[in-house]
């Protein structure tokens, strides 16, 4: 994957650590209060072998409000600078969807817009990755903001996930955007059954033709299923990661980098011909 003038191999798994700067994210374990205590947890997630540090400032959990993009830019750009500082070569993804917060997070070195609006993103937005020479997540969902947690209907989950997923990519390319990640979007416009559906056939996927990237961590479809809270689904999402990479997953995108990062080091000794 090419970004700007940084390369990264996706030859093999990578980690996209997860760090978040809205005191609303569903899982408060993540919740970063200020910019010291942000530069200690990008330390450790680095240490522990993260590849990309995902930054967010808008909480996208189910029910929560969607605040203005010039508030989001308050909280998202002072991340960015502190990360940029502490580490000028590391690989930044800022979680964004609106192309105002996405122009304001590229000018200050973001090298990745995560886009969690993919199959709906406007054309602005894709105009503004494409001339700062970005890479882009898709992620699928369906709906507006208020709305993309909500169950649709799918006649075909794989087909309509895939094809949805296509379509964004086709966009994003015909814009200028040379490197594109597809991210399936589990909790997101699908219900408990769905997500695993779509998880059981991952490999699909395959048809996108791009880098594909797995956000399961901590998420309701695991907690949910195992009656617990998203504070005690980290033994789950362990489990899920090693099954994603099975099937061939490019990113994991965790808020435990260092479990996450023990699950690859396992999956390339299963893999490894030695």
């Amino acid at each position: 994957m090419r970004t700007g003038s940084k390369t990264i191999s996706l030859e093999k798994p990578v980690i996209m650590g997860i760090l978040n700067l809205s005191s609303d994210s569903f899982f408060a374990g993540s919740r970063i209060e200020n910019t010291d205590k942000l530069v200690q947890q990008a330390t450790s997630m680095l240490i522990d072998g993260a590849s990309i540090l995902d930054l967010g400032a808008l909480s996208s959990r189910p029910g929560s409000s969607e605040i203005s993009e010039k508030e989001e830019i308050s909280i998202l750009i002072p991340g960015i600078r502190a990360i940029r500082k502490a580490f000028p070569e590391v690989l930044i993804s800022a979680d964004v969807f609106r192309s105002e917060v996405a122009e304001a997070a590229l000018s200050e070195g973001t090298d990745i817009i995560n886009n969690i609006g993919g199959v709906q993103a406007s054309d602005a937005l894709f105009k503004t990755i494409a001339s700062h020479h970005a890479a882009c997540v898709l992620m699928h969902s369906r709906g507006d903001f208020s709305r993309m947690h909500e169950a649709n209907q799918y006649q075909d989950i794989l087909v309509n996930v895939a094809s949805e997923l296509k379509e964004a990519i086709y966009r994003a390319q015909n814009a200028g955007i040379t490197d594109v990640i597809a991210d399936p979007g589990f909790g997101f416009s699908k219900n408990l059954q769905q997500n695993f559906l779509l998880f059981r056939n991952l490999q699909y996927l395959q048809v996108l033709d791009c880098p594909v990237l797995a956000g399961v961590s901590r998420k309701s479809m695991i907690y949910r299923s195992l009656d617990c809270g998203p504070e005690d689904a980290l033994n789950g999402s362990t489990a899920l990661h090693m099954a994603a990479l099975m099937q061939g997953i490019h990113i994991l995108r965790v808020h435990d980098v260092k479990p996450a990062s023990e699950v690859i080091t396992l999956f390339n000794k299963l893999c490894s011909p030695e």
